[in-house]
């Protein structure tokens, strides 16, 4: 028998070896009997889905096995998997189980694990759930008050949702953002915290009939949110993956924005806000060379591992960074979620724009320090004064030409030129 994990657990077309309700039912019993096996008493276990068809085949069958070997089951429903990764540490259990296959077509479902704390479960334990498949069944066969209990938990959407709107109290009130939900896990969840925030929610792939997940919409296909993003006006507009986890984003000019456009507006404000730990991002060999240029032009270290989110997490865990994520629209804020989340992650990107930036390059004949060009250190704090922290003034010598750089980022455009302008005519003065 082939090795049943993979790098995100188990994969397949539902319902055919080797992911079928059998395999489910005994995933079900071998994980409550590892968990048991690591000190734990009276197993809980925390159980959610996407929209595919096949979810509650495959549910039913896990939570069979896992009542059967006396373990407690909360089942969540429909959710991103982020989501479920955050009740399984909220519901203090000691496992999750996902069951989804991200952005796979709806034929394909997938069983992965989480460990107590919301993150990938220990190799280790996956390798004893593995050793026990391919043995005899010696899990826990309860009887009578022993067998397990299902409990239905009715507040997990909201407890999710509440969840995202704490992490960044937002007033987006005016703004207009497209959602796009792949007909998958986000459906609900991410319409409702950008219309807590405020915002006008224009949604589309947001009908799930348990076939079309991913099917043209979502973070794989997003050519229709570019569309809608241009019909509506929209400021932004955010692409999520059929499970949730994967950001894709699309600018109020209709080009798409991936996961290294983010890293690097994430990693910028958080290194100005001193809030980037290790002054480091970790991200993959995939990444754009613009994204190690730009946060090299901040003093950013990148820090590149083979592609997968899990490699990301695992040296992020071992260098201490609270930034990560991948090309492709995972993004990982351990400060905030235990797991990939992308809803949290277009939260966080709203807030983030781009701020306008001037640049203006006056020629020179000398380049003494600029502290000896007179009125230039008083004008810049006067303007550093009044954009109050949204903006920043900075001014070198270029390396290889004769040009001093002017260069302003702020909210106002209009005002930061007018700024630029005077500052650069205080340098042409005395060194043009």
């Amino acid at each position: 028998m082939s090795r049943l994990f993979g790098t995100d657990g188990i994969r397949g077309v539902a319902n055919v070896e080797p992911l079928t309700p059998e395999l489910a039912f005994r995933v079900g019993r071998q994980l409550v009997a590892t968990l048991g096996e690591h000190g734990t008493e009276r197993v809980r276990v925390v159980i959610g889905r996407d929209t595919r068809i096949s979810g509650e085949l495959l549910e039913s069958a896990m939570v069979a096995g896992v009542l059967s070997a006396g373990g407690e089951c909360y089942s969540v429903g429909v959710l991103p998997t982020p989501g479920i990764a955050l009740l399984t540490r909220g519901l203090e259990a000691q496992g999750g189980i996902v069951l989804s296959a991200s952005h796979n077509s709806y034929e394909d479902n997938g069983i992965k694990l989480f460990s107590a704390q919301g993150t990938k479960f220990p190799d280790a334990w996956e390798d004893e759930i593995e050793r026990r498949l391919t043995g005899d069944d010696t899990a826990p066969r309860a009887l009578g008050k022993h067998i397990g209990r299902l409990h239905v938990y009715e507040r997990a959407e909201q407890y999710y949702v509440d969840y995202l709107c704490r992490c960044f109290p937002l007033d987006l009130a005016g703004m207009t953002i497209a959602i796009d939900c792949a007909h998958g896990a986000t459906h609900r969840v991410a319409p409702s915290v950008f219309r807590r925030l405020g915002a006008r929610v224009v949604a589309l792939g947001a009908k799930p009939d348990g076939i079309n997940i991913n099917a043209g919409f979502g973070a794989l296909f997003p050519q229709a949110l570019q569309k809608k993003v241009q019909a509506t006006g929209a400021a932004v507009g955010f692409a999520f993956d059929g499970d949730g986890d994967r950001l894709i984003s699309v600018d109020h000019r209709g080009e798409i924005r991936d996961g290294d456009y983010a890293l690097a507006i994430a990693a910028r404000h958080m290194a100005r806000s001193r809030r980037l730990k290790g002054n480091c991002v970790v991200t993959t060999v995939m990444a754009n060379l613009g994204l190690d240029e730009s946060l090299a032009s901040e003093g950013i270290e990148i820090v590149k591992t083979q592609v997968g989110d899990r490699y990301v997490h695992e040296e992020m865990q071992r260098r201490g960074a609270n930034l990560g994520g991948e090309q492709s629209g995972h993004l990982l804020f351990p400060d905030h979620a235990p797991a990939g989340d992308g809803t949290l992650s277009a939260s966080l990107a709203s807030c983030m724009r781009k701020f306008p930036q001037v640049l203006v390059n006056v020629p020179v004949r000398t380049k003494p320090s600029f502290d000896a060009v007179r009125g230039l250190h008083e004008k810049v704090t006067a303007f550093e004064q009044e954009m109050n922290g949204s903006g920043r003034v900075l001014i070198r010598y270029s390396g290889t030409e004769p040009l001093a750089r002017v260069m302003i980022e702020g909210a106002d455009g209009g005002r930061i030129q007018v700024m630029a302008d005077e500052l650069a005519g205080v340098i042409r003065r005395q060194l043009g």
